[in-house]
Parts: C-alpha cells; structure tokens; sequence
C-alpha cells in the first residue's frame, strides 16, 4: 500500500457519483431565463424547464414509481420527451423510449421485456398501441401526449391520464434522487432487432454523464448555441445531447417529424448553429428544390452518424454552407465513439480527398478509452495499411452496462475485455478508421470478399443518383453478386446500363453491381436505410 492510500479515502466531500441530471439543475441556478426548448406554439426557459421535470418525477412518485422501474415513452420531438430524460431518472426509474415506427408486436415485446410500469405515448400512436397492449402481460399505467399544435381529432385517447394534467398533480417540493451509485441504470434502449427480438442495452449515469461532456468537447459546442432536435430522441437517447444541451445552456428547437422546407425555415428563424442528422437527412437537404432552401445567415455545423456517407455528400453540403463532421457510434455505445478529426495540414488537398478523409470514421472520442480495429480470432490490432479489415472493437465507460436479462448476449459482446461492433474496418497509416461494411453486409463473390460501402460511394457519385444500397444477391456461379437499389433525385433519369458503365470507370470488374432496381428505398426512422428488406428483394430477382 502507497502512502498515498492512506488516510486519503473517498468521502462525501470527495466523491460524489456522476449524473447528468446535475446539468439541469445547475443551468437552473445559474439562467433560469435563458430560454431552453422551444416548440411550435410553446416556449419554455430552463427554470421552467426544471419546474416542469421536478413535478412530473413528483407525479409519478405518487403513483408508485421508485429506483429501478421502468417508464417506457413513445414520442416524437417535442417538449414531453426532453422532459422525461430528466423527470424519469429523477424518481430513479430508468427511461425506456421506444422507437416511433415500430409495429405493435416489437412495442409490446418491448413493454413486457423491460416490465414497463408506465407508458408516456403520443395520441397519434393510438391505433399501434391498442393493438400492442392487447399481448401485454403487465399492468402498465398509460399517460397520454396531447400536441396542442397537432389536429388530433381523428386520434383516439389511449390512457388514464393527459400528460399536462398528471404533471399539474406532482409538486414542487418534490426531493429527487440523485443516484447512490453512479453505476445505476439511467436509460434502457432497444436495439433494431432485425434478427430476431430486440435487445435491450443498458445505460448508467456515468456513462451518460462522460457522453455529454465527451460529446461537447469533441465538436467544440459552445455554451448557449441554438441547436435543432432533428435526431429522434428515443435514437440513442437522441445521441445522449438532452443532457449535453443542458450543460451547454443551450436552446433546443424541437421539430416533430422530418420536413426539409421547415428544417431550412428553423434555420433561419432561430438562427439555428448545430443540428445532426442520418446521411438521408443530410442527402435530402442537399437535394431540396431551391423554392424550399434558404440562403443560410451563417455557417452551420451538422453531425452525421449511421451508414458510412458517400463523400459526394461533404461537397454538396458544403456548398450550401453547411460544415459536416462524420461520427460513428453504436446503440451499445451511448452513440457516437468516433469522429473524424479534422487535421488543419489536410486544407491544402484537392476537395476530392479533403471529401474523402472526411467520410472516414475517424479517431476516438475523448470519453472513450479504446477504439481499435482488430483481428477477432487473435485480438491482435491489423496492420495500419488502410487495406487490412478487421473489427472495430470498443472499451470505456461509454460501453454499455450490458443487455437486459441477456447474460449470454452481454458475455459474448465483450468477450476477451473488448466490445464487439460487428463493424469490419481498416485502419490508415494515420490512425483513422474507416468502415469497409458490417460483418453482415460484405459481399463474398467467387471467393473475393467485396464491400458494398466502396459500391455506395462510387454510385452515389452519379449526378442523377439521390440515395445507392447495395446488397448480396444468390448467384448459382459466383456464390453471390452486387445488387445495388438506387433512389433517384427528383425528375432525374439513368438506365442500368448506365449505371453500370459509370461504375466501370473506377471499380473492378468483380466490383460491379450485377442488377440494378431503381426504387423507394425503405429507410429507419433515423433514417437508415433497411438492407434486411432488400436483400429480401434482392433473393427474390
């Protein structure tokens, strides 16, 4: 024992467990009148804010919530969800929001897995949830979301309670909980499930707190910016930044549902500096018809994470005035665990590349301890050539606490002190990842393994291309083939053939799609697109 050990113990004077739920309290204190979320008709500052999230956890104490119960919301981007990151925890139950396109038999999987106690849902989701509860084991007390800037008069009331109305029986006196134990569960999220049921990934309050001031550093947020809710706040716990936004005095505009022409007028309007977004998103943007663009007033930063974005993407953006920064994370991983650091030394490049360093994954977070791409059968870091793949594998105290009643699942995901992405990736000399595909995704023909992501890009290049997946198809000869499915910009046409010849020009013979489908391509909420369905298609060409 060091001399340092003794005498020299954690006290409450020294050691206090970390919560982002101190964010909002101390931005209370400090700018209480600094406005803080606004909506349609609705505005609120931070004291009201806090006001609001102190009698909602006061609310449900009263009807029996404690630590360790789980409060399940189903919401869009408005007011009720930001409040529930805060008023949940505050009673010590976990929040569990839930994906807004899912169908009824995952919610009520979701419902009865986490041993839901309370629902908090949006009316417009009445139909989904009547039928989802119908399999639900559970008593769940239902609390029901009434946008007064939504018609919702074809909407059925689905619960007991009208979300406004049970907040106003919780009181201000309420003394909430700060966790004893910063290790406590704070947030229980579900992972897409397209293999089976979801599953549920488990966040504690450290974690969550080293993500919001991880995430604030890493993009150099600055206090009291203007930041547009386009991420879906039950995505990743909306990237973790209801509680970066807090600490950051920042004010929060939320948007409900995605619309490029009012994303441009909330832009302007509110003078809006950060925003994140899918590469979808990014791509819609960037193809709007001008009658719906808006000349930006200044410079704004977006973060883009999910499928890795063709580089073509930084260029159109970029000439709109928008300045993007890749990130990559996993649900497992509170969001976002890399990004791509920009180096001042790459300014003097030619924008073809600048655009493709900037499609890279990149280098860790601050908050996180390890990011390596791996041999998974000797866990032994590949070769920084930039051509090697291996796994990204992931450790830190933004890894999840585990899967929920999954021992197996969790065991498996962190075998050997490491969390398994599942993401095959090569490293650059200089340290920089970038994604090749999902394990899943890789396209292995006549024994070459291809990556669909390279395909992607190179047909997203394409100047009447909007959006490109490309997936395994059977073939009897080659074991399997590239299929690419391609989304078109409005009044844009282009043959297969042309397609084809396009991609010739930079890839290899065995590289190019051997079909194209030119269609609607079925996307997530968060906008990913759903490669599942569409190697379905692609088995049944």
């Amino acid at each position: 024992m060091s001399s340092y050990d003794i005498n020299l113990d954690k006290n409450e004077a020294n050691f206090v467990p970390l919560s982002p739920l101190t964010f909002l309290e101390r931005t209370k204190d400090i700018y209480p009148n600094y406005e803080a979320v606004v909506y349609e008709s609705r505005k609120y500052s931070w004291l009201e804010v806090y006001n609001r999230c102190v009698k909602f956890a006061s609310a449900l104490n009263k009807i029996g919530i404690k630590t360790g119960d789980t409060v399940s919301i189903m919401a869009f981007n408005t007011p009720e969800i930001f409040e529930a990151h805060y008023s949940i925890p505050m009673t010590g139950a976990v929040i569990n929001a839930i994906n807004t396109r899912l169908d009824p038999k995952t919610i009520s999987y979701i419902l009865n897995h986490s041993d839901a106690k309370v629902l908090i849902v949006d009316r417009q989701f009445c139909d989904v949830i009547h039928k989802a509860l119908k399999t639900v084991k559970n008593k769940i007390t239902i609390i029901d979301i009434e946008d007064k800037d939504v018609d919702t008069s074809k909407f059925k009331k689905i619960g007991k309670f009208e979300y406004e109305n049970f907040l106003n029986t919780g009181s201000l006196d309420y003394e909430w909980k700060k966790p004893k134990d910063e290790w406590q569960a704070i947030s229980l999220g579900y992972t897409s499930g397209t293999t089976g049921n979801p599953k549920g990934v488990v966040y504690h309050h450290r974690g969550s707190y080293l993500m919001a001031t991880g995430s604030a550093t890493a993009w150099n947020m600055p206090n009291n910016l203007n930041f547009l809710y386009t991420v879906p706040m039950f995505h990743c716990n909306g990237w973790c930044y209801p509680w970066t936004l807090a600490m950051l005095h920042a004010r929060i505009i939320c948007l409900r549902t995605i619309d490029v022409k009012k994303i441009f007028q909330l832009i302007d309007k509110y003078n809006v500096t950060h925003f994140g977004g899918a590469p979808i998103v990014l791509n819609m943007l960037a193809n709007a018809p001008k009658s719906d663009q808006i000349k930006l007033k200044r410079k704004v930063n977006v973060l883009t994470a999910g499928a890795p974005p063709p580089s073509i993407i930084f260029e159109k953006m970029g000439s709109l005035g928008f300045e993007v920064m890749h990130v990559y994370g996993l649900t497992e991983t509170y969001g976002h665990i890399l990004q791509c650091a920009w180096n001042n030394e790459w300014d003097s490049l030619e924008k073809d590349k600048q655009n493709e360093i900037k499609a890279r994954q990149g280098v860790r977070y601050p908050n996180t301890e390890g990011a390596v791409v791996m041999d998974p059968k000797t866990m032994q870091p590949v070769p920084k050539d930039g051509k090697t793949m291996g796994e990204i594998m992931i450790k830190g105290n933004v890894v999840m606490k585990g899967y929920y009643k999954d021992k197996e699942a969790t065991e498996k995901s962190m075998s050997g002190g490491w969390f398994h992405s599942g993401d095959l990736a090569v490293t650059h000399p200089n340290g920089y990842i970038k994604i090749q595909d999902r394990s899943k995704d890789i396209i292995i023909s006549g024994g070459e393994n291809i990556s669909s992501i390279e395909i992607e890009n190179t047909i997203s290049k394409h100047s009447a291309v909007s959006i490109a997946a490309v997936v395994a198809k059977p073939d009897e000869k080659w074991g399997e083939t590239p299929c690419a499915f391609i989304e078109l910009i409005k009044d844009k046409k282009v043959t297969e053939k042309e397609i084809i010849d396009f991609c010739r020009e930079t890839l290899a013979g065995f590289k190019l799609p051997k079909k194209v489908i030119f269609c609607d391509l079925p996307k997530t909420s968060t906008g990913k697109i759903q490669k599942f369905e569409l190697r379905k298609k692609a088995k049944e060409l």
